[in-house]
């Protein structure tokens, strides 16, 4: 039995990996934590899972779902949109369900890159960017980003051989892993570089819900001639702690969203409606669980900061993100100190160039783990280093 040579040019998921490294230490009897997969560890806000509850309940939803998503859901969509950003989307031709933000990334893909083209990704950040690439039998160009450039991909210098066959510009801010935010100066110079070259730009919004320190992230649809070039897109996973529900949606361009709709006719069957039920809840009900959850997400980033401050660690103070992004010691890479981590002080943290080639020496911290945990984890690399 042969595969697709397409999976054996794919770099083990790390996140997969990272789940199997865990898994086996807590099978030998070993307190593992984890700071490394950036899942909530707070519940569902408790009126979203109550809708959800009567949702389910309905037989009309016990259906077929709409492929694009229940008008109603992308109408709640739309009217999210208006409310938080002051963007005005169609419901019908600008808006698309999403099986989660994931999903719609990995299968933009197939709507718009044919083998041996290329996609322009961050050299730090999501690795279906370029994974979705490699399925499609097509190449990705990393655009560079480091401190020095604060974290904001460089698409200045891609050679015209690259750009020529360029489909697909992928950004995502607030960023992960680094945590860093755009500029709509940024935005606009994304957009014009795009339109200059006939480029679809997907921005990647999962984390717009979770910022600190008075900043509010802004969506790219605000910028002008944006909605000529690029769709965005948002998830729920982390806005309403709903990773698990698998729930998000596209908005932006309406022939990029029909060309994603009709892959997605064709591969799957939409999401149930009950989830979509309770996500109209989550989006159109009171938000006040998003500043309760990014309080205690502002608290966990200080403790941490300060704690690796103490053991000689450096990093930013992120404004946005569920993620602290910190240099490692002096003397490892990235994978020899999280691998050192792991095995020695039992916490789980993830490799920078796990995230891509400029990610080298750094590593991620997730702030998805409870305050105490947290602390503990942060006191074993102490007496580890």
């Amino acid at each position: 039995m042969k595969i697709a040579n397409c999976l054996n040019n794919l770099p083990p998921y790390l996140f997969a990996q990272i789940d199997a490294k865990r898994n086996a230490l807590r099978e030998q009897g070993i307190d593992v934590i984890s700071l490394g997969i950036g899942d909530p560890d707070m519940p569902t806000p408790e009126h979203i899972v109550n809708a959800m509850a009567e949702a389910i309940k309905r037989p009309e939803n016990h259906q077929y779902p709409d492929y694009a998503g229940s008008l109603a859901y992308r109408q709640a969509v739309a009217a999210w949109m208006q409310k938080r950003f002051g963007v005005n989307v169609d419901a019908s031709e600008e808006t698309l369900a999403l099986i989660g933000s994931k999903e719609g990334i990995a299968h933009i893909h197939m709507a718009f890159v044919n083998p041996g083209d290329y996609v322009l990704a961050p050299s730090i950040g999501y690795p279906v960017y370029s994974g979705g690439a490699t399925l499609m039998h097509a190449n990705t160009w990393f655009m560079p980003m480091n401190a020095s450039n604060n974290w904001l991909a460089d698409f200045s210098d891609v050679p015209q051989d690259v750009l020529s066959k360029s489909k697909i510009m992928f950004l995502g801010y607030p960023n992960n892993p680094t945590g860093a935010i755009a500029s709509p100066k940024y935005f606009d110079a994304a957009i014009s570089f795009c339109s200059e070259h006939d480029i679809l730009l997907v921005h990647d919004n999962a984390y717009s819900e979770i910022s600190y320190d008075g900043y509010v992230a802004p969506s790219i649809l605000e910028r002008p001639g944006a909605k000529d070039v690029a769709i965005e897109m948002f998830s729920l996973s982390k806005s309403y702690n709903m990773t698990g529900w698998r729930i998000g949606f596209a908005v932006g361009n309406a022939t990029a969203i029909k060309a994603l709709g009709t892959v997605k006719n064709n591969l799957d069957s939409g999401q149930f409606t009950a989830i979509q039920d309770a996500a109209i809840v989550a989006l159109g009900g009171n938000q006040d669980c998003i500043a309760q959850m990014n309080a205690v997400y502002a608290r966990r980033r200080d403790l941490v900061l300060d704690a690796l401050a103490a053991i000689g660690i450096s990093c930013e103070p992120p404004k946005a993100t569920i993620y602290v992004w910190a240099r490692v010691p002096d003397g490892y890479t990235s994978a020899e100190f999280a691998e050192k981590v792991l095995t020695q002080a039992h916490v789980v943290v993830t490799p920078g160039n796990g995230y891509g080639p400029d990610g080298e020496g750094y590593i991620r911290i997730s702030l998805t783990t409870p305050d105490e945990r947290l602390l503990e984890a942060v006191m074993r690399i102490k007496e580890l280093l």
